[in-house]
């Protein structure tokens, strides 16, 4: 017999494109799929949904995947991440009224049971940390390098893995390396806890990212949570990524940071207790534009001010790297508050 999850994704899969519209509605169809930035709804072509069932049987309708981030998953992940539900009943209560079905009757009262911990946990993300070796020295140092960020001798949330694992997606070649080196990042709470980890796989020589389809991955608990640099304080800055932060890092080194991996997570940063005023590094794209507006409406009532930074090219990275420190650092000034210019940019 199946079970009700297992019942319910199917006739979830059976209404795919109406579960796209209700849950994924700043996506659209294109053919067979359904496109979306990715499972919390962000602007974007990266997750696609199967809306249809291959005809070898292979592909189910109301799969999706993630190219960005190499997550996959059916409806039901979807509709938990958008709707924000807790717990695996809420998730079900919630698809349940979508599809117009009866609720189930309430649990009997029960002494709780242990449960069993999902795959891609933070624990998983805790391994692979302790199993990371320190940055300065590394090919992942050099990467960084090379990429003009060069103040990271005292980032603890950075480490490198010299044989990272590498699950190859569809969009590999078929005798694709399984391990490369690779930078990783510590993704946490605002208590310091360790919730999940970026990867970033390079090549051997450390000159760029590895010749992978996708050389970023992230793992564990994202949402709320982010890279962070240097401890929270009353003025912050966050953006989207890795290399972004550690770009302004490198003129305003005391100011504290957080990278949130992509536009939907920075939009769902935690604000920490004390924050008065939010610098956002955002993108030069319409994600990063969402994600700024989302940041700015979340900010409001809370009293905290949110001020943009905007990049000359496409983010903060690009502008160190063709611009160069002094026109990066002239262009920064001019968009902090006075107060802040003098007490964190580099001389």
């Amino acid at each position: 017999m199946d079970s009700p999850a297992r019942d319910i994704a199917r006739r979830l899969a059976d209404n795919a494109e109406a579960v796209c519209r209700r849950y994924l509605s700043n996506g659209r169809r294109e053919g067979r799929y359904w496109l979306v930035g990715d499972v919390h709804n962000a602007p974007g072509r990266s997750l696609y949904v199967r809306l249809v069932a291959s005809a070898d049987g292979r592909g189910q309708a109301g799969k999706w995947t993630d190219a960005n981030t190499g997550e996959h998953g059916d409806l039901l992940d979807v509709i938990a991440a958008v709707s924000a539900r807790s717990s695996m009943r809420e998730t079900l209560d919630e698809a349940r009224h979508f599809l117009s079905l009866p609720l189930p009757p309430p649990p009997e009262s029960r002494a709780p049971r242990p449960r069993k911990a999902p795959a891609g946990t933070p624990e998983a993300a805790r391994r692979l940390l302790a199993a990371t070796q320190p940055l300065i020295g590394s090919i992942a140092g050099a990467y960084l390098g090379g990429r003009a960020l060069t103040n990271v001798s005292i980032c603890t949330a950075l480490r490198f893995h010299p044989h990272c694992y590498y699950r190859p997606s569809n969009d590999d070649a078929p005798d694709i390396r399984r391990a490369w080196p690779a930078l990783i990042a510590a993704v946490t709470d605002e208590s310091g806890l360790v919730t999940g980890v970026h990867r970033t796989w390079l090549d051997s020589a450390g000159k760029d990212k590895a010749p992978v389809a996708y050389p970023r991955r992230a793992m564990g608990h994202l949402l709320g949570n982010g890279v962070r640099f240097g401890p929270a304080g009353p003025v912050m800055a966050a953006g989207e990524g890795i290399e972004t932060m550690l770009s302004l890092r490198e003129l305003a080194p005391a100011l504290p940071l957080i990278a949130g991996l992509s536009a939907a997570h920075l939009a769902a940063i935690g604000f920490p207790a004390g924050l008065r005023r939010l610098y956002v590094a955002r993108d030069d794209d319409p994600a990063g534009a969402g994600a700024l507006a989302t940041l700015a409406e979340r900010a409001k009532p809370e009293g905290i001010e949110v001020v943009p930074l905007e990049p000359r090219l496409d983010d903060f990275n690009s502008d160190l790297r063709h611009l160069g420190r002094e026109r990066l650092a002239a262009a920064v000034r001019v968009q902090l508050v006075a107060a802040d210019a003098a007490q964190f940019l580099r001389e």
